[in-house]
């Protein structure tokens, strides 16, 4: 049998393969999205007309400012070298009026300048994406993969987001973290005071590890962030090392009431260091601990027995819903019954407060609302975070949060507390004073 030549055997037949039906798909820095773009757009045109308002205003301010000669002083000047300012829907295209003082020169230190309060100089992000970098951060985003993150939430157009640059904002954080937890608190004074241990499910070098926090109020109804640190949450030593750093920094007048969660670490080194300080207990981690030692089939109606006391009028309607709920489950649920009696007085301190203060005063949902959604949104990865770190990114989220908490209801109260004015049942106590003369003439 011959053997076949390839060089002279038949070609293979081929089959030509239509383009018609293949579909091209975009790659992921080809994505247009005309929404994004109608709304960069409308940004950019309303930031311009509002700086160009501000200009406008500014100038009629001094608009009897003259020249030697009898000109106007202050005149329009074109505008500065267009820059991009990174925003929550991407970069948006800015461009500054200029505004010239005819008589001061460039380096006269009288001369008047116009610097627009919308628009800062040298800003280049808002304070959305300043507040978004450190959560980032903390879900587990390293340094390396910032611009490409930030790439896929806002655009490929952002700029000025690369590794290095992120590098130095996250030394920036390191400063002004260091600053805060050294700043004098001579001028302070809080009247109540929530604490909390947070385990915020980030990646910390110690699983063990929490975020120790304390929020006061302020005598005008501000919260405010008075201090932070790492440690572990049943730890009195912990809890005693953040207070007495606060009492260095001559925080000096203990607060009035200081509310918080069963955990004993703390109430012992509170004890120490605050001893004429009222105790309040978060009745929304005793109702948890209550009906952890019930079961699931009592649970519903229990919890309704526990809203009656802390949801009582006057304390003497709350010590007879409190009874009651002893005498109750005692005979089969000790353990429940104990949980809630060791802790009576300091569950129903809120009723010598004003009335308007009680929900702020039962629970130490002031932290808890503050932390959720860092909390929520956390998450454990392979890379540890080391505590400086994470205390540096929690500090920025924090900040940024503290810009919009409630002021307490009922801040007009406030002072009077400070001046020793007592309250029952949330009413103030009116003191009669006798008239030493009428009575003698009586």
């Amino acid at each position: 049998m011959g053997v076949l030549d390839a060089s002279i055997s038949p070609p293979k037949e081929r089959y030509a393969v239509p383009y018609d039906n293949v579909v091209r798909l975009k790659q992921p820095e080809a994505f247009d999205d005309p929404l994004t773009d109608i709304l960069r757009n409308g940004a950019r045109a309303l930031l311009a007309q509002a700086v160009e308002a501000e200009v406008a205003d500014f100038l009629s301010k001094h608009i009897d400012l003259k020249t030697s000669d009898g000109h106007q002083r202050l005149v329009r000047h074109g505008h500065l070298p267009e820059r991009e300012v990174m925003t929550g829907i991407g970069p948006v295209a800015v461009c500054q009026p200029r505004v010239r003082d005819r008589e001061a020169g460039s380096a006269a230190p009288d001369r008047i300048r116009f610097r627009p309060s919308i628009l800062p100089p040298y800003m280049r992000r808002t304070k959305s994406i300043e507040a978004l970098l450190p959560l980032l951060y903390l879900k587990g985003i390293s340094t390396g993969d910032f611009s490409e993150a930030l790439a896929a939430l806002l655009g490929k157009d952002a700029a000025g987001l690369s590794a290095s640059a992120i590098g130095r904002l996250k030394d920036g954080w390191f400063d002004e973290h260091a600053a805060w937890q050294k700043r004098d608190l001579s001028t302070k004074r809080y009247v109540y005071v929530w604490a909390d241990g947070i385990h915020l499910q980030a990646r910390l070098e110690d699983e063990k590890q929490c975020i120790l926090v304390i929020i006061g109020a302020t005598p005008e109804g501000a919260k405010e962030l008075v201090g932070f640190s790492d440690g572990a949450r049943e730890s009195a030593h912990d809890w005693r090392e953040l207070l007495l750093d606060l009492k260095r920094r001559r925080f000096d007048v203990p607060p009035q009431l200081v509310i918080a969660d069963g955990a004993l670490g703390f109430w012992k080194a509170a004890g120490e260091v605050w001893p004429k300080t009222r105790e309040q207990r978060c009745w929304v981690h005793k109702t948890a601990n209550v009906l952890a030692k019930l079961p699931k089939s009592q649970q519903p109606k229990s919890k309704r027995a526990l809203q009656e006391i802390w949801m009582a009028a006057t304390r003497t309607v709350a010590e007879l819903a409190f009874d009651a709920f002893i005498e109750s489950y005692t005979p089969k649920y000790e353990k429940a019954a104990d949980c809630l009696s060791k802790d009576r007085d300091a569950l129903l301190a809120f009723y010598d407060f004003p009335a308007e203060h009680w929900k702020h005063l039962r629970t130490t949902n002031p932290i808890e609302s503050t932390f959720a959604t860092v909390r929520h949104r956390t998450i454990r990865s392979k890379g540890c975070l080391s505590n400086k770190t994470a205390l540096a990114m929690v500090f920025k989220l924090v900040e940024g949060a503290q810009r919009s908490w409630r002021r307490l209801d009922g801040h007009n109260q406030l002072p009077k507390l400070i001046l020793g004015v007592t309250f029952n049942d949330g009413i103030e106590v009116i003191t009669k004073t006798v008239d030493h003369q009428s009575a003698a003439a009586a």
